[in-house]
C-alpha cells in the first residue's frame, strides 16, 4: 500500500472517518474504494458503503483473493448494520478460513464476529455459541477495538442465556479493551449495555387479594431478579418464552418418568392462555368464561366453548402433572401446584418488559437500528406479511415509524442498545 492508502487505515482504525476521506476520497483505484466504503459506514451511510465495496471487490483481480475476502467480510458488517440478514453466515465463515489461511487473524477474527452476531439476533444462540467458542478474549496480540467487540457480543450470548455473571465479566473486558482501543463508539456502546442491564427486562404479575382477584399490579424485575426467580422453586409460567416449569433455566429431556425442568408451550397457544389466565388467578379459580375469552377470543360462549374448553383443560392436566394439578370449581378451574422444596410452592406470572402482542417486535426494534419486514420476519419466525400488519398497528399507535418506500422502506424505533460497526478491513489493523 502507499502511504496515502497507510494513512486512510490508520485514521480509520482510530476511528477518524473524516480524515481517511480528506486522503482517500478523490481516488478510484480498489484499495481506495474500499476505504472510502468503509469511511462511509462508519459515517452512517450504509447504502454508499455497500456501493463502493462492491465497486472495490469488483476491481480486485483474481490473484488478490485476500483483498476481496477482506471486502466481503467489510459488506456483510455493513449488511448487518442495516439488519440485513439475508446474506448466508457460513459465507463468513468461508471468508473467514480464507483470510486466517494467509495470515490475517485480525480480520478473519471480524469474519467470525459478524457471523455470531447475525446468528444472535435471528435467536440462533447454538450456531453463535459455537462460532464464539472458538474466540479468546485473552489472546497475545489482538487488536483492542476486536477484543471489545467479541467481549460485547459474548455479553449478549451469556444474557440471552440468563448467564448474569459470565455477561458482566465478559463486559468488564471488553470496557477494558475499549478504553485501549480509543475508539469513543466502542466505549459508549459498552456503557450502553452495562447501563441496559439495570433497566427492567420483565414484569412479574402479581394476582389481587381474595379468590380470583385477579392481576391487581405487577412488579418490574431486571436481569438478575428474573435469573434468581427462575432458579427458585417457585411455578413460573414465562410469558417471554412460553413455557412452564421451575428450579433450573436449564431445559432437561423428560425421559424414563423423570420430571423434566421446563415444558414448552410455545406451539401450543390455546394451552399456554389457559395456563396463563390460571396462574394469574391463583391462589384463586378461573371463571370459565374469562377462560374462553382468553383462549378462544370471544365473549360470548356457547356449549361447545364449553366443551373444547374441557378437552384443552384435560391436555392441559396432563402435561402439568409434574408440577401442578387442575382442579374443577364451581366458577370455573384452579390451578394448584405440587409441594415444593420448602414444602409450599407459589405461582408466578413473568411477562415481557413490554405489553402486548407486538413486545418481540418492539424488542428487535429497540437496538436503534432500521430494520426490513423481511429481516423481522426471519428474525421472529414469522410470515412477512403478519409483520407488516403489526408494524401497522404500531405505527398507528406512535410506537414506530418508516423510512423510505417499497423495496427501501425501513423502521425503526428509539434506540436501547445496538453493536458498533468497526470495519477492520485495512490490512494495518493484524496481529503483531
Amino acid at each position: 500500500m502507499d502511504s496515502l492508502i497507510t494513512a486512510a487505515a490508520r485514521a480509520l482504525a482510530a476511528g477518524d472517518a473524516l480524515g481517511a476521506l480528506q486522503r482517500v476520497a478523490l481516488r478510484d483505484d480498489p484499495p481506495a474504494l474500499a476505504l472510502r466504503g468503509i469511511a462511509m459506514a462508519q459515517l452512517g451511510e450504509h447504502p454508499r458503503a455497500r456501493e463502493l465495496l462492491r465497486r472495490a471487490a469488483k476491481g480486485f483481480g483474481a490473484h488478490e483473493e485476500l483483498a476481496r475476502a477482506r471486502c466481503v467480510v467489510a459488506e456483510a458488517e455493513v449488511a448487518l448494520a442495516q439488519r440485513d440478514l439475508n446474506g448466508p453466515p457460513h459465507a463468513l465463515v468461508a471468508a473467514a478460513s480464507a483470510l486466517a489461511s494467509r495470515g490475517d487473524r485480525a480480520n478473519a477474527l471480524q469474519a467470525r464476529l459478524i457471523a455470531a452476531r447475525q446468528w444472535l439476533l435471528m435467536g440462533r444462540l447454538g450456531e453463535a455459541g459455537t462460532l464464539l467458542a472458538t474466540i479468546d478474549l485473552q489472546e497475545p496480540g489482538m487488536p483492542p477495538a476486536l477484543a471489545a467487540v467479541a467481549g460485547l457480543t459474548l455479553a449478549e450470548l451469556a444474557l440471552r442465556s440468563l448467564r448474569v455473571a459470565a455477561a458482566r465479566d465478559a463486559l468488564a473486558q471488553a470496557r477494558e479493551a475499549a478504553a485501549r482501543a480509543r475508539v469513543p463508539a466502542l466505549l459508549a456502546e459498552v456503557e450502553e449495555a452495562l447501563a441496559a442491564m439495570q433497566r427492567p427486562a420483565a414484569r412479574r404479575l402479581l394476582p389481587g387479594d381474595g379468590d380470583g382477584g385477579g392481576v391487581a399490579r405487577e412488579q418490574l424485575l431486571r436481569l438478575d431478579d428474573v435469573a434468581a426467580l427462575l432458579a427458585s422453586d417457585v411455578l413460573v409460567v414465562d410469558a417471554c418464552r412460553h413455557r412452564l416449569g421451575s428450579g433450573s433455566v436449564v431445559e432437561e429431556e423428560w425421559e424414563g418418568g423423570a420430571a423434566p425442568t421446563w415444558l414448552s408451550l410455545a406451539r401450543r397457544p390455546i394451552l399456554f392462555a389457559l395456563a396463563c389466565e390460571l396462574a394469574q388467578a391463583w391462589p384463586g379459580d378461573a371463571e370459565r368464561d374469562a377462560l374462553i375469552a382468553s383462549a378462544f377470543r370471544t365473549r360470548h360462549p356457547d356449549e361447545t366453548h364449553r366443551a373444547r374448553l374441557r378437552v384443552e383443560l384435560g391436555r392441559l392436566r396432563a402435561l402439568v402433572k409434574p408440577w401442578a394439578r387442575i382442579e374443577s370449581t364451581a366458577r370455573g378451574f384452579a390451578l394448584r401446584p405440587l409441594d415444593g422444596r420448602d414444602g409450599g410452592r407459589a405461582v408466578v406470572v413473568l411477562a415481557p418488559p413490554i405489553a402486548g402482542e407486538q413486545a418481540s417486535l418492539l424488542a428487535l426494534l429497540a437496538d436503534g437500528a432500521a430494520w426490513s419486514t423481511s429481516a423481522l420476519a426471519l428474525a421472529l419466525g414469522n410470515s412477512q406479511r403478519t409483520v407488516q400488519r403489526a408494524l401497522a398497528e404500531l405505527q398507528e399507535q406512535g410506537r414506530v415509524r418508516s423510512i423510505g418506500q417499497a423495496r427501501a422502506q425501513r423502521w425503526l424505533a428509539p434506540p436501547l442498545a445496538g453493536f458498533t460497526p468497526i470495519l477492520l478491513l485495512p490490512a494495518a489493523l493484524s496481529f503483531e
